[in-house]
């Protein structure tokens, strides 16, 4: 069975029992199968106040929007080419078609699944969240990502106490910081910050890509 067919038999069981469900998942499955690492990215919950329907993969194989996914567009990417030193000039700009590109070989998931505002509710986040822990423990093991990127700390920390990873995360950190945890061999958890962090661009990205050249690196 496709990692598709799989998430639309689950996504019909789990809609069923959560109002205003939003799936999100592979947006591309074959892109995503070829990518390497394969990039698994955790958020909150679609910014959808009025509840209209929403599928994140087909938003990002549309092309998603500048905020927040110019980001992720620009860590998929540098992501990707770890051995290279991208310079900023060649990531500053970043349009609909650079991210639909780039973007469709990632999953994203959200961990509240109905619709939520700009500013989340940590209590409706955690309450909702915990309600569909079995689901979200179904989807995560569809994926066997390579790199989970957990978008925030809020994000991370409920993350970890709803997925099962089969074991208590040993933490590590980067030399600038930057927490990580090695849940199966040569799979990784790195916690880091929200793509919309009141921080510029630039150093979200580099932030992100040296951790990750680090990490990658010492675990080869």
């Amino acid at each position: 069975m496709s990692i598709l067919e799989a998430e639309e038999l689950l996504f019909s069981e789990w809609k069923v029992k959560r109002h205003g469900f939003m799936p999100d998942g592979v947006a591309d499955e074959k892109a995503y199968m070829a990518s390497s690492p394969k990039l698994l990215f955790v958020l909150k919950e679609v910014n959808n106040p009025d509840g209209s329907d929403f599928d994140l993969r087909r938003f990002i194989r549309e092309g998603a929007r500048a905020r927040t996914w110019n980001n992720v567009t620009r860590w998929v990417e540098g992501i990707r080419r770890l051995s290279e030193e991208i310079p900023w000039g060649e990531l500053r700009e970043v349009n609909k078609e650079r991210r639909r590109r780039i973007l469709q070989s990632i999953v994203a998931i959200n961990l509240k699944k109905s619709p939520g505002g700009h500013t989340t509710d940590p209590a409706a986040l955690s309450a909702t969240a915990a309600e569909d822990k079995a689901y979200l423990n179904r989807q995560f093991s569809l994926y066997e990502p390579d790199v989970v990127i957990c978008c925030g700390t809020d994000t991370s920390n409920t993350f970890h106490w709803l997925i099962d990873l089969g074991a208590q995360p040993k933490w590590e950190a980067t030399r600038r910081g930057i927490g990580f945890h090695e849940f199966k061999p040569q799979k990784l958890v790195v916690s880091y910050s929200h793509p919309e962090a009141r921080c510029a661009d630039c150093l979200l990205y580099y932030g992100l890509v040296d951790a990750l050249r680090e990490i990658l690196h010492s675990t080869a």
